[in-house]
């Protein structure tokens, strides 16, 4: 088996290291492949890099098993590039992560860590973005070795094509895993208005205030707050296909 990894926080950071070391230890994966942003680039979404080039750096590892490569782009360039590009070898399944903070509920829209594991996707690739829900503990362990567990399994069984599983993992001891549908969150970002020097007001988004929930219990954002792991099946495609003949009624 060949997997690639990618993330958002950067090639350097710990989940993506601590990750590529525990599937390093699985005997059934012959390679792993490290593509990923040479810096942080979380809440950048799908963005892909037109304007200018896309420049790459080799990233050597101790063990034998793993090959990586640095890029001065998203998340989403990384894992087209590796893909396309700079891997000629088949890849298994793509690993997006282990990101630093939650992916929960409308946040897989902003999330750059979930946004290579759509990338994969649409490339005709099965993927997992998976991330550690605290900023504040980020002993990543928990989360590699769930990862490593679930692998098999998804090779195995097979996702639907357009479909990616995002998992969360709370830290510490865990009560077990719930396959959950994403939660609605609403967000309000808080702006510090400021004024430079030449009088020139610009704003500083200084965070998010959550300001709503949704009341339904068997949501990832629900279940993780309670102390579970949840994997949540997220699609590609997200036509609205029950409204299109009402479209058609009143358009056409």
């Amino acid at each position: 088996m060949r997997i690639l990894i990618s993330n958002d926080d950067g090639i350097y950071a710990e989940g993506i290291n601590v990750l590529r070391e525990r599937l390093e230890k699985v005997g059934e994966i012959k390679k792993i492949y490290i593509v990923a942003p040479d810096r942080e680039r979380s809440a950048i979404g799908h963005g892909i890099t037109m304007h200018k080039p896309l420049r790459i750096k080799e990233i050597k590892y101790s063990s034998e098993k793993s090959l990586g490569w640095s890029v001065n782009g998203t998340p989403a360039d990384c894992v087209k590039l590796a893909l396309e590009e700079l891997i000629d070898m088949p890849i298994d399944i793509v690993i997006s992560g282990i990101n630093r903070g939650a992916n929960l509920g409308t946040d897989v829209i902003y999330s750059g860590t979930v946004s290579a594991a759509v990338e994969a996707v649409i490339n005709g690739y099965p993927a997992i973005a998976v991330s550690n829900t605290s900023f504040e503990e980020t002993d990543y362990s928990a989360a590699a070795d769930f990862i490593a567990k679930i692998i098999p399994e998804v090779f195995l069984n097979k996702l639907p094509k357009g479909t990616l599983l995002n998992v969360n993992v709370p830290p510490g001891i865990t009560k077990g895993v719930k396959v959950v549908r994403l939660g609605n969150t609403r967000y309000v970002n808080i702006f510090d208005r400021r004024t430079d020097p030449r009088g020139n007001v610009y704003f500083w988004m200084a965070g998010e205030v959550f300001v709503d929930k949704d009341e339904a219990k068997d949501t990832d954002i629900v279940m993780t707050s309670e102390g579970y792991i949840t994997i949540t099946p997220v699609q590609v495609d997200i036509t609205n296909d029950s409204e299109i003949e009402k479209i058609k009624e009143w358009i056409l």
